[in-house]
């Protein structure tokens, strides 16, 4: 049976039906209880199972009706704000698809059909040095040799090592292939497409890259710097896809985003205990990588 004829169906029993819309609190606290009620009756099945064992001779059918209750429940509440089974579980596979899915293996490239001098380089090498300037230590980057942007502090009271926060930039490009701050430092924009170059390349899209990596690094502090760590909180990742749904990346699912923002801080924890080091770029093998100082 197809969910929306299922959901049809299932309205010729409502015994609380919506009559009119100034009715509707009192139409749909009921179904929304019930979902409660039924929750705990699955849960009551599972506790007797968990107490009789294989005595519990009728525990797979009593699973089976709890949630057929849970399905008519669900489907009433649909039905009272107007939505549509199906449309609801196609949406509830794409999200789960894009944070639990495997990953496509033809990623779109985002630099297709731009010449070299604006398009990431396929692998390159990141070495961040510390060294003393002005009275203080600061952090200095290198690219395939040659330095580029400025000198970085932590900018904070604390040191906490933000001012390696390149390295998450850097992953973003690996297993991204986005980043409009590493691009700007490599001077590598899409300055012959100008719509690209302002949109996708420009200053907002820098401040929007800078702002997702401020904000993970925020949520790190409070989670031990993501160490142990194997999933990202879906509300942050739903966030950051909020604030990047206008720009290209937008076409990247939850799952590559916690996947570079998980590898980003691998790197950045041994880059932070070894006061710097030699970071690997590889976006064709979509890697981001630490060189050990005896390799």
């Amino acid at each position: 049976m197809e969910l929306n004829a299922y959901q049809q169906q299932a309205q010729f029993t409502d015994q609380v039906a919506l009559r009119d819309n100034s009715a509707l609190d009192s139409n749909v606290i009921v179904p929304l209880l019930g979902l409660a009620g039924e929750t705990g009756e699955l849960l009551s099945e599972y506790k007797k199972h968990l107490r009789d064992g294989k005595s519990h001779l009728l525990f797979k059918d009593r699973v089976a009706e709890e949630l057929g209750d849970l399905l008519w429940y669900v489907a009433n509440v649909a039905e009272k704000f107007d939505l549509k089974l199906e449309e609801i579980a196609q949406k509830n596979l794409h999200k789960t698809l894009g944070r639990w899915g495997a990953p496509g293996s033809l990623l779109t490239n985002f630099d297709s059909g731009y010449e070299h001098g604006e398009s990431f380089p396929r692998k390159f090498e990141v070495e961040l040095r510390e060294v003393s300037a002005e009275g203080g230590t600061k952090i200095r980057t290198f690219i395939d040799g040659v330095k580029i942007g400025d000198d970085l502090t932590d900018n904070a009271d604390d040191a906490d090592g933000y001012r390696f926060h390149d390295v998450f930039h850097l992953s973003y490009v690996a297993i991204l292939g986005w980043s409009p701050v590493i691009r700007k430092l490599l001077g590598r924009k899409r300055k012959s497409i100008s719509k690209v170059d302002e949109v996708q390349d420009g200053g907002r899209a820098q401040v929007i890259d800078e702002a997702v990596a401020a904000l993970v690094f925020d949520y790190a502090k409070e989670h031990n710097w993501l160490e142990g760590v194997g999933d990202i909180d879906y509300k942050l990742l739903r966030t950051i896809k909020g604030i990047t749904s206008l720009l290209e990346v937008k076409q990247r699912t939850m799952g590559e985003w916690q996947r570079a923002i998980l590898t980003g801080f691998d790197v950045w924890r041994k880059v932070l205990a070894n006061s710097g080091g030699l970071i690997v770029v590889d976006l064709d093998s979509k890697l981001l990588s630490y060189v050990e100082a005896d390799e």
